[in-house]
């Protein structure tokens, strides 16, 4: 075993490797850890790599990178995803040890600004007998003391454990038409418009002389975008244990929506843009620069720095959640003015924390209603970072 591992294992006395592992198996077979893969993947990613003799590579960058897939550019002052996802495995860790764990031999610690976890037996302390001539009075004068620790343990274990259960009821809640539902959710994703040269021109047997000579390429490419949001989307209903389907463009129609709980991913330029006509906020990509419209009124949330390649800083975009108003299923709609807007979008409504925080602007009984919120979303170095919501409206 390499040096650098046999230290920090034995940083609190000697545990063997198979020891933590077992100790590891039994974390991620707990309740506390059974409910989130993505936590279990992260504790089982930073112990591996602590055991393989690689605990210098934990930092928020390569995490957020390796394992929870943002492209080398991301700016984690920015994005705070790995931090978060940090804070919910030590959550999690404190309620396992304060519970199942609570006689475990060995202990798995993840050190609050780090991402290099500590492994150490969990043996009683010894303390030594008292004399007969004290054993009265030091007990008696050691009970306040006691009864003390006592309690502020047991508030602290009840504070994580309901910061921790609101934070989980985030997503229960914003999904919950869906997740009540038997039928598996349809996650839909539009082609984009895309058009190639003719054959003719491609070849070289004419020169472009107009709109003739481009030939529309239907269903074949998706924004980088939407992928990303998909694929947000299938790990959170595959982590909720809730089926799900994956559809492309023309294969959902509205009459789905009677039957099952539907998710649309897709930027402006794709048709569900067109499927959004008549709510409050929409995007209206024939304006110049493309913007949001309020009520038919354009806003002041365009994007001044977009560029000819649809590059740009800054995007925004509308999250919509409708229910049918005879059946009760869920219609949601991610769009963003450009694939960053889209992206944005997912990964607000897949993760707790991020989650929590904008239902806590909402009022009282927003279940139940229909809901739009607009986000703007700052974009650094080719990748979403932080999103605001800037607008939000019920009915």
């Amino acid at each position: 075993m390499p040096q650098s591992v046999r230290e920090r294992i034995t940083r609190h006395g000697a545990v063997e490797e198979t020891a933590v592992r077992e100790e590891l198996q039994r974390i991620l077979e707990s309740g506390e850890f059974s409910s989130s893969k993505r936590c279990q993947e992260f504790l089982r990613y930073v112990v591996d790599k602590t055991l393989s003799g690689h605990a210098e590579d934990l930092k928020e960058r390569t995490i957020g990178v390796e394992l929870l897939g943002r492209p080398t550019t991301y700016e984690p002052s920015i994005d705070a995803s790995v931090r978060v996802k940090a804070g919910e495995v030590r959550k999690r860790l404190h309620l396992y040890y304060n519970a199942a764990g609570v006689h475990d031999g060995v202990r798995i610690d993840l050190p609050a600004g780090g991402y290099v976890p500590e492994f150490f037996p969990a043996a009683a302390p010894v303390v030594a007998a008292p004399s007969k001539e004290t054993t009265f009075q030091s007990s008696k004068s050691r009970q306040p003391w006691v009864l003390a620790g006592f309690v502020i343990t047991l508030v602290g274990v009840v504070l994580w454990f309901s910061r921790w259960q609101t934070e989980s009821a985030a997503l229960q809640r914003f999904w919950a038409p869906a997740l009540n539902d038997d039928s598996p959710v349809l996650l839909c994703v539009s082609p984009v418009p895309v058009y190639g040269l003719h054959p003719d021109v491609e070849a070289g047997a004419r020169k472009i002389s107009g709109l003739d000579d481009f030939i529309p390429l239907p269903n074949n490419f998706i924004g980088r975008g939407d992928v990303l949001a998909l694929g947000r989307l299938t790990s959170m209903f595959g982590e909720l244990g809730h089926k799900y389907r994956i559809r492309m463009g023309n294969e959902v129609s509205f009459h789905d929506l009677k039957d099952s709980p539907l998710v649309l991913i897709g930027y402006s330029y794709t048709k569900w843009n067109e499927l959004n006509r008549g709510l409050r906020f929409l995007i209206d990509t024939s304006h110049r620069p493309a913007a949001i419209t309020d009520g038919g009124k354009v806003t002041e949330w365009v994007l001044p720095t977009e560029k000819p390649d649809r590059s740009t800083d800054e995007d925004y975009a509308i999250i919509t959640r409708l229910l049918h108003p005879d059946t009760g299923e869920l219609l949601v709609s991610l769009t963003g003015i450009t694939q960053y807007g889209s992206e944005a979008a997912s990964d607000l409504v897949t993760d707790t924390g991020r989650l929590q925080q904008a239902l806590d602007t909402l009022p009282a009984g927003w279940e139940k209603k229909n809901l739009q919120l607009v986000l703007r979303v700052r974009v650094i170095s080719g990748a979403p970072g932080s999103s605001v919501i800037v607008a939000s409206h019920l009915w």
